[in-house]
């Protein structure tokens, strides 16, 4: 394992960090010098100076191992948090270190959940900070990074494939080193047309920045107590519901749509299996919210209903009712699209409606060999054919994705969470979602967690960003480092 170019690489993910802390302090000074501007400005030095040091005292290394790669990701990431909370930690305010800490895992691995009770109170300066790591993770700190390495550098081929899984690189008909840059042109286009669009349908400039932040990121922060649901407008609904299915598509599928001008990608299976996901559950939730009496007309529960559902499927978490109040029906199926969640190649969290439809396909398979077992049956997705060697990995990664809930879930329990908060807290934290039911649905937040559950949230959030394998990897490297140092002592 090379330390140097670990550093090198981690650095360069600190000052992607600093630049956003800078712009932060540039919006405190237009506010006039709001509270947060000394805590951006030193958190700004302190984090500048840490990612700069390797670039000045580290000798420039291309070789980089796959050791190295899973290294670099998974530091980049911790670093991020921990340097990321430095400006919430030094306004003070409701951020204790873990609170400053949650809401900083929170915002870079593009949860959306949040300790706050009251949004609004925070300077608009660290309300920019706090959208910009939605802006920043859902990019992703690595990708800032691949941006700037050459594309013929081994270094770059090497975290590309490592950052981006097989799943995600399946739609974009294209090489490795063009993959990255097919991403970022999206998401920067995404972004940009968001934020026009809530400008345009009445949003402040600043709340319209902060709001496509977030919903690009499929993340979920907002600048207001009620989240979307403070505006009050059905065109603002509309445009979020909009942008969180876009986000949530496959970055690939969007590319290929204004590559070729035309609207074949749409074919796609897997956005076909989304969509209709979408559109069943929608429907299933309206009909409930309608018929228990929590909403009055067919048009609330429809928009309530859609809203909420692409909200939870996207892994935005964005809110425009409270879902505290929904009968159990629709609470159970906000929790199912949030596991499967959207496409990969999107900014979305959860398992991805990929492994969902790749499973649904196994099982048809296996019940026609039961019922047939002469028969010669393979999976076929899109004109391709899966083997068995290339299913197993998706079957084994939602096997380990349940392990980790009810692991999860379990030390919730033990370190003081209720029952229905420990499940749908770890469900929503683990696939990213943010929101999760009750107390701590759409409506509410996680400030009355007990500390340590609070803590197990944000492992949940790194594991779920990160697909878990890569953090598995990681702590994997580091353990077998430091028993290989006890053996040679």
């Amino acid at each position: 394992m090379n330390l140097k170019v670990i550093s090198r690489n981690v650095g360069f993910a600190l000052l992607v960090s600093a630049l956003f802390m800078f712009l932060s302090v540039l919006v405190s000074v237009k506010n006039g010098n709001d509270s947060a501007l000394a805590a951006l400005l030193i958190s700004f030095i302190i984090t500048f100076t840490a990612g700069a040091f390797p670039f000045i005292f580290v000798r420039k290394n291309s070789v980089i191992t796959l050791k190295d790669g899973y290294m670099i990701i998974f530091l980049s990431w911790v670093l991020s948090f921990i340097f990321g909370m430095l400006p919430y930690l030094l306004w003070g305010g409701p951020f204790t270190v873990i609170n400053a800490w949650f809401e900083s895992v929170s915002g870079f691995t593009t949860t959306g959940s949040s300790i706050l009770e009251n949004i609004e109170a925070l300077p608009d300066s660290l309300l920019f900070w706090r959208s910009s790591t939605h802006f920043i993770g859902g990019l992703g700190v690595v990708v800032f990074l691949l941006l700037i390495i050459p594309s013929s550098s081994p270094v770059r081929l090497r975290l590309t494939n490592m950052e981006l899984s097989s799943l995600s690189k399946q739609s974009y008909n294209t090489r490795a080193n063009k993959t990255v840059h097919i991403f970022t042109y999206v998401y920067l286009g995404l972004a940009l047309a968001a934020f026009l669009a809530y400008w345009i349908a009445g949003m402040s400039a600043f709340d319209a920045i902060n709001h496509a932040f977030s919903v690009c990121a499929t993340g979920g922060f907002s600048t207001r107590n009620l989240s979307i649901a403070a505006y009050g407008s059905p065109v603002i609904n509309i445009i979020t519901i909009i942008f969180m299915i876009l986000g949530s598509m496959h970055f690939g599928l969007i590319f290929m749509i204004f590559a070729t001008r035309s609207i074949r990608p749409l074919k796609n299976k897997v956005f076909k299996f989304y969509i209709s996901t979408l559109a069943i559950v929608s429907i299933i939730v309206a009909l409930s919210l309608k018929t228990e009496g929590i909403e009055q007309t067919w048009g609330s529960a429809f928009m309530s209903g859609t809203f909420q559902v692409c909200a939870y499927a996207s892994t935005t978490g964005f809110a425009i009712a409270d879902n505290s109040i929904w009968p159990l029906l629709p609470c159970v199926m906000l929790m199912f699209v949030g596991i499967q969640c959207g496409m990969a190649g999107s900014t979305t969290g959860g398992v991805k409606s990929d492994r969902i439809f790749y499973l649904f396909k196994a099982i048809k398979r296996q019940v026609t060999r039961s019922v047939n077992p002469s028969s010669v049956t393979k999976i076929r997705v899109g004109g391709k054919y899966f083997s068995d060697e290339e299913m197993f990995p998706h079957v084994l990664y939602l096997t380990l994705f349940l392990v980790m809930i009810v692991l999860s879930v379990v030390l919730c329990l033990m370190f003081g969470a209720n029952n229905y908060n420990a499940l749908s807290g770890t469900i929503a934290s683990l696939a990213n979602v943010g929101p999760a039911l009750g107390e701590i649905g759409s409506a509410g937040n996680y400030s009355a967690e007990p500390s340590m559950v609070k803590f197990i949230y944000t492992l949940d959030m790194l594991l779920g960003r990160l697909e878990i394998y890569p953090v598995v990897a990681a702590v994997s490297i580091m353990l077998s480092r430091k028993q290989s140092r006890k053996t040679e002592s």
